[in-house]
């Protein structure tokens, strides 16, 4: 047996979440000069790198760092979502039309709105009933 075999493998630490009012106590310890960071993260069984980013990223929001603010980097976050979750709905749409209609997508030229305004029109004629999910706002088609 090797003396990598022997050691085993560390078995990984389950992804853990922290309250804001956590990392604040925890910035604010790091920010009093009192101990290291690796002594305040080794105190509280956190890993260093953790305590790094989270001292980071409140030096950005007070606004002592470039770099995007807590609010900025979550509004990035949501938009990515609802950028990928319409371009899903633009997709469905357009094997949708393709399948209702047995004919080649020929939206592949224009940009999504148009493709998404379309295959509603074409929807609609065939009589296929459309909802449209847009924020807290749904719109029916028929």
């Amino acid at each position: 047996m090797s003396i990598m075999e022997s050691m085993g493998k560390k078995e990984p630490r389950p992804r853990r979440s922290f309250t804001p009012e956590f990392k604040a106590e925890i910035v604010e310890l790091c920010r009093r000069g009192d101990r290291t960071v690796g002594q305040i993260a080794k105190d509280f069984d956190l890993t260093e790198t953790a305590v790094r980013l989270w001292v980071t990223q409140a030096e950005v929001d007070a606004g002592e760092r470039d770099g995007l603010t807590s609010s900025e980097r979550e509004e990035s976050a949501v938009l990515r979502r609802e950028k990928r979750r319409l371009r899903e709905d633009v997709d469905i749409l357009r094997r949708t039309t393709l399948d209702s209609t047995g004919q080649g997508n020929i939206l592949g030229w224009c940009s999504e709105s148009q493709a998404l305004a379309r295959t509603v029109v074409e929807l609609r004629r065939d009589g296929v009933k459309v909802v449209l999910a847009e924020g807290r706002q749904v719109r029916s088609f028929r």
